[in-house]
């Protein structure tokens, strides 16, 4: 994680990290003002409330109260050398609970993360650079021999090669990675978490049987991202580049729509229009950009060649964005390779949507198959030693596709995980089920999962394949585990031989979307220095359902995003029309404005946790309409989930509006024990949004230039690098 520290006044300090500040001093005897703590203490209470987050991740995922639990930390600083310190923690325990939950809690102690750095020792290296910001170095702790050559299949280049490649790349477009955690919790799987150290919002996750694999994993996976867009969607990415010669990619197309709001003839083709306008209802204002938010321009479209015969066809961004969202999007040292991991998982997917879907009772892989491949074999009995039964699962519905199913079974919450993994070759896709099943995941974290049923709406409901497609957290039938399968098992292999083996992968996969009679359709995007390519598969590798376009698309932010964001500048006729806008919407109440209109709010302001609810709340405040403010304020305390602060902000609220709508009642009669309850400050704000002399409560000025949004900021500045470096490329030629 990536800390700056500002020099304040005195001997304050400030160090920004993601979307927190913490300020430090020093105590008065060393000539501080003893207005925080002091670097030291921070370090002091890292280490207890680590030891404290542990506990309360053991109880909880036990059902075992916390309330009366209670935890301290003392350091005994050796005389002799005030650097060598015991840190004793005491954990004081309520008779009741167990012994062995005793022994369960102190063992978790013993996990904690601080501990385990500090007693292995870590590796401080100082060094002076020129600029911070352009020091752009990727902070990858793994960095393999040159000397070897570690080729696996689906790889066209050794992973170290490919590891090196990848980083370079990222260092050269200005993005420092660095990686926020490992995990390897049983044999042969490992996975990891990789975020960008400016803007920790564009991060990626990988896997695999190695260290090494899964670091290429990670950093294949943020290449594609950052390749196809995928961290930036749905967002509004400012006016500079809204206006810029190109938004998205420099060979985009813009069309206006035709009379009536009719399609463009420039868009989709035959084929596609069937799958995406069946009933005519499909017009030109769906499908304007989101980011960009620029309707003048038109309807921004992306060429993709249609893969039967060659020829381009202009898909909108729009479209793309809402329906697809990261499926088929692939990086690769080679196109043929990211085009055999995107066939891969447009497969994966809607395979597993079909057998989730449709109930499908798969068959086991025999012993003897799985015996095969140890490695595998090793990883899955590390699971079931730890007390969770696996059940694997071949997922080729009798050898059409290259697909296998891990399933995870937990025996203490009665909740399953149903992991599927594809790829040309057999233990390949096995593989991947397993590393899935297991990605940035611990023990503990395998007790969330949920419950299998015999109710058939609940599996077949849109969403819930839109949470497999999330975390694989989606519900699963019970007669997904019948012991009669639906198909034979079939020891299928659709993998290519010697060097050109992707390349053979490729046309046998595209080969079995052509026998089903799908059109497949391609982008590839290379401006950034690395081959990625993004497959479109119309009617089959949709996340998100067609009608989504008409009834949930992303662009409804262009109705409410620039007075959303101009709040405060807006008149008593404007508020008016933005507050029936959104009551005429049909938005979910509880729904946060930050996705509606596409800005990163930091998660820990007002803004952040503003719901469209707490918004038209404000803005019948601000017209001063009592009566409709005190129902939503009364919705609010009854079904939101906000901070003490806001709650209590509109407890005092309720109070005084109720006080104020009441004929017999007086607020001054009032006033002097509300500020008792709920504090000056406080009901000088309740009091001045009552009576109108302080308007949007919480919620700091901004506007469609987006004043004061860090977060957000962050994260378009690191779209810029990509814009600016797609502009050289075309300069270049």
């Amino acid at each position: 994680m990536e800390i700056k520290v500002n020099f304040l006044d005195k001997l304050r300090l400030e160090a920004k990290f993601d979307d927190f500040t913490v300020v430090a001093d020093q105590p008065i005897r060393y000539k501080g003002d003893g207005s925080a703590p002091g670097p030291f203490d921070y370090f002091l209470a890292s280490s207890a409330l680590c030891a404290a987050y542990f506990v309360k991740l053991y109880c909880t995922t036990r059902n075992i109260p916390t309330e009366n639990i209670r935890l301290s930390q003392n350091n005994i600083v050796d005389p002799e050398n005030r650097y060598k310190q015991i840190f004793k923690i005491q954990v004081e325990l309520p008779e009741d609970i167990s012994a062995k939950d005793r022994e369960g809690i102190l063992r978790s102690i013993d996990r904690c993360t601080v501990k385990k750095v500090v007693q292995t020792g870590p590796e401080f290296v100082i060094e002076e650079v020129e600029n911070l910001d352009a020091d752009a170095q990727a902070l990858l702790t793994l960095n393999p021999s040159s000397e070897t050559s570690t080729y696996i299949t689906g790889k066209d280049l050794p992973l170290e090669q490919t590891i090196a490649n990848m980083s370079g790349l990222l260092a050269n477009l200005g993005i420092k990675i660095e990686i926020a955690s490992w995990r390897n919790i049983v044999p042969n799987v490992w996975s990891l978490h990789t975020r960008d150290a400016h803007s920790p919002m564009c991060f990626t996750n990988g896997k695999g049987a190695t260290k090494e694999s899964a670091l290429a994993s990670a950093l294949g996976e943020y290449i594609e991202r950052l390749s196809c867009n995928h961290f930036y969607a749905g967002e509004y990415w400012g006016e500079e580049i809204a206006n810029a010669p190109f938004v998205h990619y420099p060979d985009e197309r813009w069309f206006k729509p035709g009379r009536k709001d009719a399609l463009p003839p420039e868009i989709l083709d035959p084929y596609c229009l069937e799958i995406y306008n069946p009933d005519g209802e499909l017009r030109g204002t769906h499908l304007y950009d989101t980011n960009s938010g620029n309707i003048e321009r038109g309807i921004c479209s992306l060429p993709f060649v249609r893969q039967s015969d060659g020829e381009v066809v202009y898909f909108p961004t729009n479209l793309v964005e809402n329906l697809f969202v990261s499926n088929g999007m692939s990086a690769g040292n080679t196109l043929v390779e990211a085009q055999v991991q995107c066939l891969s998982e447009i497969f994966e997917r809607a395979v597993k949507r079909e057998i989730l879907e449709g109930e499908i009772a798969l068959p086991d892989v025999p012993q003897e198959v799985l015996a095969k491949y140890p490695g595998i074999v090793a990883g899955i009995k590390g699971l079931e030693e730890q007390g969770f039964p696996v059940l694997v699962k071949d997922a080729s519905l009798g050898g059409t596709y290259p697909v296998m199913c891990v399933t995870l079974m937990n025996p203490r919450t009665g909740g399953v995980f149903a992991s599927f993994g594809a790829h040309p070759s057999f233990e390949v896709a096995l593989e991947r089920s397993l590393t899935e099943l297991l990605q940035g995941r611990s023990f503990e974290g395998l007790n969330d999962l949920p419950r299998p049923t015999f109710v058939s709406n609940a599996v077949t409901e849109p969403n819930n394949f839109v949470e497999h497609f999330i975390d694989s957290s989606g519900i699963v039938s019970w007669r997904f585990f019948s012991a009669k399968s639906d198909y034979e098992f079939v020891e299928w292999d659709f993998s290519g031989q010697g060097e050109n083996s992707n390349a053979e992968e490729a046309a046998t996969l595209f080969g079995i979307l052509e026998n089903m009679g799908k059109e497949a359709y391609m982008a590839v995007y290379d401006q950034l220095g690395a081959t990625a390519c993004r497959i479109l598969v119309p009617g089959y590798s949709e996340i998100y359902p067609v009608e989504d376009l008409i009834w949930d698309n992303t662009n409804k932010a262009l109705s409410f995003r620039s007075d959303i964001l101009n709040l405060h500048r807006l008149d008593d006729d404007s508020l008016e029309a933005l507050l029936e806008r959104l009551e005429n919407s049909e938005l979910d109440e509880y729904s946060d404005v930050a996705t509606l209109i596409g800005i990163e709010f930091d998660e820990n302001t007002d803004w952040g946790q503003l719901t469209v609810l707490e918004l038209k709340l404000l803005i019948n405040l601000a017209l001063q309409d009592w009566d409709a403010a005190k129902d939503l304020v009364e919705a609010f305390l009854q079904y939101n989930d906000n901070t003490v602060e806001r709650g209590l902000f509109y407890q005092a609220m309720l109070a005084v509006l109720e006080v104020s709508l009441d004929d017999e009642m007086e607020l001054d009669d009032y006033v002097v024990n509300f500020r008792r309850m709920f504090g000056d400050a406080r009901m000088d704000a309740v009091l001045g949004s009552v009576d109108g002399s302080v308007r949007f409560h919480g919620l700091t000025p901004t506007s469609m230039k987006l004043e004061g949004l860090d977060r957000h900021q962050r994260k378009i500045d690191s779209y810029r690098k990509l814009h600016a470096a797609r502009a050289r490329a075309v300069q270049q030629g």
